[in-house]
C-alpha cells in the first residue's frame, strides 16, 4: 500500500462478538444481544475490558 493512503473499510459488516458471561455462548450481533437464549445471563462486547 502506498503511504499516505486509506486503508479501505468495509461497513457491510459492522457487527461486534458479544459473549455470556455465564455460560461463555459467543454470538455475533450489530446491537446489544439482550439475555443469553441458553441461559439468561447477561452479553458482554468482547471488544471491552471486563474491568
Amino acid at each position: 500500500m502506498p503511504n499516505g493512503h486509506d486503508i479501505e473499510h468495509d461497513t457491510a459488516d459492522m457487527s461486534s462478538e458479544y459473549e455470556c458471561l455465564q455460560c461463555g455462548v459467543v454470538v455475533p450481533a450489530e446491537t446489544h444481544p439482550g439475555t443469553c437464549s441458553a441461559c439468561g445471563g447477561d452479553f458482554q462486547n468482547r471488544a471491552k475490558s471486563l474491568e
